[in-house]
């Protein structure tokens, strides 16, 4: 759904996931990207399964990083606020929703 209402606000998305598929013609990527520039990682991973992805996001250049509801990790946040990533703990879809995005 997020995805989708990225899309539909005029983002564009790259999905990234453990299993190599697509959404609404969007490839999802077990790999990250190289070169991937980003301005936003939105989460949806539980904490546990973040931990791959620590240096990928931290490294990312992104300038923020959304902890949605249920994937909240506080070692992660830490690490991402001292790379210079501002964090959120919000819900994507209500920062669309309401313009905050």
């Amino acid at each position: 759904m997020a995805a989708n209402s990225l899309i539909k606000h005029g983002h564009e998305v790259v999905l990234i996931g453990f299993r190599e598929a697509e959404m609404n013609g969007v490839p999802i990527q077990k790999e990250w990207p190289e070169n991937l520039l980003v301005d936003t990682i939105t989460l949806y991973l539980s904490a546990p399964n973040q931990r791959p992805y620590y240096e990928k996001i931290v490294g990312s250049g992104a300038l923020r990083v959304i902890f949605n509801p249920g994937t909240e990790n506080p070692e992660l946040e830490k690490l991402a606020k001292d790379a210079g990533l501002e964090v959120e703990i919000a819900c994507t879809l209500v920062l669309l929703g309401t313009g905050q995005y």
